[in-house]
C-alpha cells in the first residue's frame, strides 16, 4: 500500500524562513517541518508568476511546452492534453483533493482547477476569497481602504474569518474524513498568503517591531541592469496606499518607512501562514496519518522585498524564482515513530523560538518541473517517461527528472555516477542546472512589463542558474508561432553566485559571451 501524500504549496513565499537561515523570522512550524524533512535550498520556480509556475509543475512541462506565459489560455485546448500530477494519482486509485489556491483559478485551469480530470471532488475554494481584493484595510482615518499593507481583526472581516484559515479547517475536516475512509490521498492545499494584499491577523505584527526591519541590502536599481530585466511592480502601485505615495513609473523608489512596513507585514503574513501549517500537520499527527503520509512544502515562485529597486515577482533574479522545497518521508527523512509519539505539535509562533536545523540539506540545483517525477517515485507509482524534445502530442512525460537521487546521496557520491551516459537529453549526472523564462513586452519598462499577454510578448528572457551563477539572455519572441530567436540578442546578464550573492553587478558585457 502506497503512502498518502500531502503537497502544500504557497503563494509568492520566497525562503524566507528560520530553516532557509533568516534570522528574522518566526516559522516554528514549517522549521519543525524542515527538521524532519529532506531540504533543497536551490530549488527554482519556471517562471516566476503564478499561472505559469503551477501549470509548470502540476504537469511537469516548461512553459515554452505548456505556452502559457500569462493567464488566458487552458493548456489542454492550448499546447496539448497533459497528464497533471494529481490526475496520474488519480489514476492510480487515490482519492485526490484540492483545497484552496493549487490550480491558478480562472480559464488557465478552465474555470474548474482542472475538475474532474485532476481531482475526484470539485475543489474547495474558501467563501471569503472573493473579498480579498475588497476595501478591507482600516486607514489612520478609521476609512476601509484596498490597501497593500493590511493588518486586520479578523472578527471584523465578512464572516469572522480569512481565506487561509478557512482552507485550513476545510484540509482537516478532510483529513479526519480520510481517515474514516482509510482511502489513499493526495491532498493538495494551497495557502495565499503571502500573497498581495497583506492581509493577515494584526496581532502578528508584534512579532516583527518596526525598528527591526531594516531595508533591502541592495534598495537601488543596479547600474548595469538591462532595463528590459526591470518589472515596474505596477500591481502594487495599484493598491490605495502606494497610490497615494505617488512614486514616479517605473523606477521612482518607495520611501524607506515605507518599505520597511512592506518587509514588515511580509514577515507577519510568513508567521500567519506558519500557524495554519502548524495547526494542519498537527491534525496529520491526531487522525495518526504522520506516519503513512510523505509532505511537500513549496511554493509557487519568491518575491521581490525591495532588492534591485523591485517589488514582487515578475522578473528572473533569484529573489523572485527561488522557493522552499521539502520532503518529509516517514522512515526515509525520519525514523519511523512509534504509534502515539507526535512528528508533528503544534508550536505557537508567539512563544517557541526554536532554531532547529534540517534533517538533511541538499544544495543542488534543483526545479519544480521536477515535482512530478519525484513524488510519483517516493509513492512507489511508475515514473513518467521523460518527453522527447517535442512532445505536444505526448499526453504522459515530464520535462523534469525526479529528484529523489539526491534525497540521500552525499554530493560525493553523485559526482562518481558520471560515466555511462551516451544519450546527452536523457544525462542528468552533469552539474544540475534550474532554467526560469519571463516574457517582456518591450525593451525599456511599460505599464505592461509584469504580466504581458501572449499577443504583446517580444522578448523572452531565459535564465539558468547553476550553483555559480545565473545567466540571463533576453531575445527575440514571436507569439503567433512561440518562437524565440536566440540570434537576436536583446540583453544579457551575468551574475557570480560567490562574489555577487545578491545579483546586483552585471558582468555579461565584460565577458566574451564564451
Amino acid at each position: 500500500d502506497g503512502m498518502n501524500v500531502l503537497f502544500i504549496v504557497v503563494d509568492d513565499l520566497r525562503p524566507v524562513l528560520g530553516c532557509y537561515g533568516d534570522k528574522l523570522v518566526k516559522s516554528p512550524n514549517i522549521d519543525q517541518l524542515a527538521s524532519k524533512s529532506i531540504v533543497f535550498s536551490n530549488a527554482y520556480a519556471q517562471q516566476a508568476v503564478c499561472a505559469p509556475s503551477r501549470v509548470s509543475f502540476l504537469t511537469g512541462r516548461r512553459p515554452d511546452t505548456t505556452r502559457l506565459y500569462d493567464f488566458y489560455s487552458y493548456w489542454r485546448v492550448h499546447a496539448g492534453n497533459y497528464s497533471t500530477l494529481p490526475q496520474y494519482f488519480k489514476e492510480n486509485g487515490y482519492m485526490t483533493l484540492s483545497v484552496g489556491k493549487v490550480f491558478h483559478p480562472g480559464v488557465s485551469s478552465n474555470y474548474s482547477d482542472d475538475y474532474p480530470y485532476s481531482w475526484s471532488i470539485p475543489p474547495f475554494h474558501p467563501s471569503t476569497e472573493k473579498y480579498e481584493n475588497d476595501k478591507t484595510c482600516r486607514g489612520k482615518d478609521g476609512k476601509l481602504y484596498a490597501n497593500l499593507v493590511c493588518p486586520v481583526d479578523v472578527t471584523e472581516m465578512p464572516s469572522g474569518t480569512l481565506p487561509d484559515i478557512q482552507s485550513t479547517e476545510e484540509a482537516i475536516r478532510l483529513l479526519n474524513v480520510m481517515k474514516t475512509n482509510k482511502q489513499k490521498f493526495f491532498l493538495a492545499v494551497g495557502y495565499h498568503k503571502p500573497h498581495i494584499p497583506l492581509r493577515y491577523p494584526q496581532e502578528f505584527l508584534k512579532l516583527y517591531p518596526l525598528e527591526n526591519i531594516t531595508l533591502a541590502p541592495d534598495p537601488w536599481v543596479p547600474e548595469k541592469l538591462p532595463s528590459v530585466a526591470y518589472n515596474p511592480w505596477t500591481d502594487i502601485r495599484q493598491r490605495d496606499d502606494v497610490e497615494a505615495l505617488n512614486v514616479s513609473f517605473p523606477y521612482g523608489p518607495l520611501p524607506d518607512d515605507f518599505q520597511r512596513q512592506i518587509r514588515q507585514s511580509y514577515y507577519a503574513a510568513v508567521s500567519y501562514l506558519d500557524m495554519q501549517v502548524g495547526l494542519l500537520l498537527n491534525v496529520l499527527d491526531d487522525v495518526g496519518l504522520s506516519n503513512s503520509t510523505i509532505v511537500v512544502f513549496t511554493a509557487d515562485h519568491g518575491w521581490s522585498l525591495g532588492e534591485h529597486g523591485e517589488w514582487a515577482k515578475y522578473s528572473n533574479f533569484d529573489v523572485a524564482t527561488r522557493v522552499p522545497l521539502m520532503f518529509y518521508v516517514p522512515g526515509m527523512t525520519t525514523s519511523s515513530v512509534s504509534q502515539g509519539e507526535r512528528v508533528f505539535p503544534y508550536l505557537d509562533p508567539f512563544s517557541h523560538i526554536l532554531g532547529l536545523v534540517p534533517q538533511g540539506q541538499s544544495k543542488k540545483v534543483v526545479e519544480l518541473v521536477s515535482l512530478f517525477s519525484t513524488l510519483a517515485e517516493l509513492a512507489g507509482l511508475q515514473v513518467p517517461p521523460m518527453c522527447p524534445e517535442t512532445s505536444f502530442h505526448v499526453a504522459l512525460c515530464t520535462e523534469g527528472a525526479s529528484i529523489l537521487r539526491y534525497f540521500n546521496a552525499s554530493e560525493e557520491k553523485v559526482e562518481e555516477e558520471r560515466d555511462g551516459c551516451d544519450d546527452t537529453y536523457r544525462c542528468f549526472n552533469e552539474e544540475p542546472v534550474a532554467f526560469s523564462q519571463y516574457p517582456r513586452p518591450a525593451d525599456t519598462p511599460q505599464w505592461n512589463s509584469d504580466k504581458p499577454k501572449l499577443k504583446d510578448i517580444r522578448i523572452m528572457g531565459y535564465s539558468m542558474r547553476t550553483v555559480d551563477y545565473r545567466y540571463t539572455v533576453w531575445v527575440r519572441f514571436n507569439p503567433n508561432n512561440f518562437s524565440a530567436d536566440f540570434e537576436d540578442v536583446h540583453a544579457g546578464e551575468l551574475y557570480m553566485v560567490e562574489t555577487d550573492p545578491n545579483q546586483d553587478y552585471n558582468i555579461y558585457n565584460n565577458t566574451s559571451h564564451g
